[in-house]
């Protein structure tokens, strides 16, 4: 009886841990009131092969238009400007060799999105452009742990007036806006890395698993709707009531089927209907 009493004493120890472990930030739900009401367009409402490609000033414009919130990526220049760009490589977008942070602005001017008319924007030319009128979820793109992008982002978010929150796959870029401006809405993008087989190890285990939320604190998590089933996603929405957040919807019938496990929604290669 006493080894089973031990043994129990450290279940329940390590369930406590556990439930800790993956505790978010509470009492945020009234902040979130202005973000419900619309989907968002994944990196704008875009279309590669046409001449509104992901992350461009026309792909942002066109979501603007149709009255869809914006989700969008900000990775740093070798200048130290933001600009609204996705993957750290520029291969897939624009043909070329190399990463955004190995180019000056001017330099990156001269490759084209897609084999379109648009180029790589600023982040501040997309927030005078969207001016307040459809609310953003912001990617912090940090490789490692090079944090400027944070405060630079931060200092052009900071002057912009319309409705923004924050989200990153680094957890550090979340540890920077709970030091520096608790106040922002932030969130932890997060995704099946193990089940995936891409990613293996330790780091990508707590990640998958939200361990890490005691020391970010998230306002939200921003989850791979196809890993929905994830019990520490689960636990944060259902037991902590934090926001869930579907990344990356590609259809009606991947809509409806996650309208049951998430409260807000990202998409692309489709258009959805009005939310009821």
């Amino acid at each position: 009886m006493t080894a089973l009493y031990v043994i129990l004493i450290v279940v329940v120890v390590l369930i406590i841990l556990y439930l800790l472990s993956i505790k978010p930030r509470l009492g945020r739900q009234k902040q979130w009131e202005p973000f419900k009401g619309v989907h968002y367009a994944h990196r704008g409402l875009h279309d590669n092969s046409s001449e509104a490609p992901e992350n461009s000033l026309a792909a942002f414009k066109k979501a603007v238009k149709a009255g869809y919130g914006i989700e969008l990526d900000v990775q740093l220049t070798k200048d130290r400007i933001p600009v609204v760009f996705h993957d750290f490589t520029l291969e897939r977008v624009c043909g070329r060799e190399g990463k955004v942070y190995e180019y000056t602005y001017e330099e990156l001017q001269q490759f084209p999105l897609f084999q379109s008319e648009e180029r790589i924007p600023k982040l501040e030319e997309v927030l005078k452009l969207v001016n307040g009128r459809v609310p953003l979820i912001v990617e912090l793109k940090l490789e490692w742990m090079d944090l400027t992008v944070c405060t630079l982002t931060d200092r052009l978010l900071g002057e912009y007036q319309g409705l923004y929150c924050i989200e990153s796959f680094n957890p550090l870029a979340l540890v920077w806006y709970r030091r520096y401006h608790n106040d922002v809405l932030r969130g932890q993008l997060s995704d099946g890395f193990l089940k995936s087989g891409e990613f293996k190890g330790a780091l990508y285990f707590l990640l998958q698993n939200l361990l890490l939320n005691w020391m970010t604190k998230p306002d939200f998590i921003a989850y791979n709707h196809k890993y929905a089933d994830n019990l520490s996603r689960k636990l944060c929405r259902k037991l902590y009531r934090n926001l869930a957040v579907a990344w990356t919807i590609k259809s009606k019938q991947e809509l409806d089927a996650a309208k049951d496990n998430f409260d807000l929604f990202i998409f692309d290669s489709f258009i959805p209907g009005k939310v009821k």
